[in-house]
């Protein structure tokens, strides 16, 4: 015998085996009880909730010569011949592949003859909403008048695409995603009759990434057992089958963004990629992390939300007071923000590092949220006494600067300016460049905008060009030389002139250099260069 999937094989055959839709369920064994059946019904709801196999137990027992509480027996003749598709009262049409005119007019002629056997002549409709507008109007006038003896039963996973027009004359019932915990007891009661053994932890992980659809479970699961076929599933198995990765790397992450250690956070991602992890999946993962840690810090009674065990629910505590509610929130948004980005990504690797960086960089961004998160940091910083040191001698100016501008540092006593002086020729070039430098950085890619951030143009005398960086992180990410030749190519572009330049990272307590119209100087040094610190 063909083997059969086990969503299928599972598919509730009655009312009663339905999980997790019960108001649903009472609803319709009470009209078919009452003998009270509507002629039009809505069913609306994410993936795998049961949309379908409601429809097709309804179609059932509605027919059914010897209905249970309102449950088709699935023993007579009708329940039969509709079991095995042979019976011509009940047609399941997929409407994202007969969603024209024609198919709703071929209807429309059906629903004039009598069913043959039991009482009534059943449609049920899928992905309903990928009717063409022609085709709904066609379909308007049925639903509203059709034979007693015909239901229509439409499903669909978007109402919003419906007309209006059609969403009054259905009754509409809205169906829940799943519980986890409904779909871990499901799970493991068929575990338990497919004669397969798993522990606690995997079976809830399961039930946790099917994202409320028992279907998505059940497929899910059968991946996991066929890879692991005569083993006992565990938690690390089912980690390794669905690409995802442990939550103690989440906590290692979430660290290396505190310190802000970049090629920690770098190397951890080379690890999960060369591990064959799923990145969408890694970063859906994370927000419950971070989510997570956020119920903990806000929740009195998260313990019973977060549905974990007490020792991972103790660790997750101890974590929480490792990081601000403010910055567990942007990185919650950041993140996703992210995720969407990722359904269309050509490297998804790229797109999540500079998610990370910006998590580690408030400045990078201007919204309320980030500068709540660098105010934060700054009340730190003066609360622990690193920030201030009132012994140095400090110039005019806010002690906030060198914090915004770049890296927070002891204010140091302010350096002479170096003058460099320019041919005629240079300083146009370098007064244009110079005035145009804030727009020609927002001009770059979204990464080098951000990289670019804060910056300034000056001049070196030896080569060209230059551009003063105060953040020592931004001034390291440029010293690329693919990024430099990138920029030097866009000035060439831009001015239609062969342009040298280079990257200087200002020192603590040192000045921008004073430029000045001199009578001669060197030509410009055509070779591209990054001056080390």
């Amino acid at each position: 015998m063909a083997y059969t999937a086990l969503y299928r094989k599972w598919r509730p055959a009655r009312f009663e085996d339905v999980r997790g839709q019960e108001h649903i369920v009472r609803t319709l064994k009470n009209q078919i009880i009452s003998d009270r059946v509507g002629h039009a019904y809505l069913f609306c709801g994410t993936r795998g909730t049961g949309k379908t196999t409601i429809a097709k137990i309804m179609a059932r027992a509605v027919n059914c010569e010897h209905p249970v509480d309102g449950s088709p027996c699935n023993e007579c003749a009708v329940c039969r011949s509709i079991l095995e598709g042979r019976s011509v009262n009940v047609a399941e049409i997929d409407a994202a592949s007969n969603n024209g005119v024609d198919n709703i007019r071929e209807i429309r002629d059906q629903v004039q003859y009598s069913p043959t056997e039991g009482k009534y002549r059943v449609y049920i409709i899928d992905e309903v909403h990928m009717l063409s507008a022609g085709a709904f109007n066609a379909l308007l006038k049925t639903l509203e008048e059709p034979p007693a003896y015909v239901i229509f039963i439409l499903a669909t996973t978007e109402a919003n695409k419906i007309p209006i027009t059609v969403l009054s004359r259905c009754q509409r019932y809205d169906f829940r995603r799943i519980g986890n915990n409904v779909i871990a007891d499901q799970v493991s009661n068929l575990l338990k009759v497919e004669g397969v053994e798993a522990d606690e932890d995997a079976v809830r992980y399961v039930a946790k990434a099917a994202d409320g659809s028992m279907r998505d479970a059940l497929s899910l699961l059968e991946q996991c057992i066929s890879f692991y076929y005569g083993q006992r599933l565990t938690y690390e198995k089912v980690l390794d089958v669905l690409g995802a990765v442990d939550t103690q790397v989440f906590s290692k992450l979430l660290r290396l963004i505190i310190r802000c250690d970049v090629p920690g956070c770098v190397q951890l991602m080379d690890e999960i990629s060369s591990q064959g992890r799923d990145l969408s999946q890694f970063v859906t993962d994370f927000i419950w992390y971070l989510r997570n840690l956020m119920l903990v810090q806000t929740a009195d009674q998260s313990a019973q939300a977060l549905e974990m065990t007490k020792e991972n629910y103790e660790a997750l505590r101890e974590e929480s007071k490792m990081v601000a509610l403010s910055v567990l929130m942007r990185n919650i948004r950041i993140c996703s923000e992210l995720s969407n980005q990722l359904k269309f990504a050509v490297s998804k690797r790229v797109l999540i590092e500079m998610a990370i960086i910006k998590m580690m960089q408030p400045q990078m961004e201007d919204d309320i949220e980030s500068l709540r998160v660098r105010l934060d940091q700054i009340e730190e910083k003066i609360a622990s006494g690193s920030f201030v040191n009132n012994t140095e001698p400090q110039q005019s100016g806010s002690i906030f600067d060198s914090y915004f501008e770049g890296d927070a540092k002891q204010p140091v006593m302010q350096k002479a300016a170096q003058t460099v002086e320019l041919s005629e020729a240079e300083y146009e070039d370098y007064q244009k460049i110079s005035s145009e430098w804030k727009k020609l950085s927002h001009m770059q890619s979204g990464f080098m905008n951000s990289i670019l951030m804060g910056t300034n143009i000056s001049y070196d005398k030896a080569k060209g060009l230059c551009i003063v960086f105060t953040n020592k992180f931004n001034y390291e990410l440029m010293l690329r030389q693919e990024r430099m030749e990138e920029l030097r190519q866009m000035l060439n572009k831009q001015y239609q002139k062969e342009f040298s330049i280079t990257a200087k990272l200002l020192e603590a307590g040192e000045a921008m250099p004073r430029i000045t119209r001199g009578s001669h100087i060197e030509g410009i040094n055509m070779e591209i260069g990054v001056e080390d610190e």
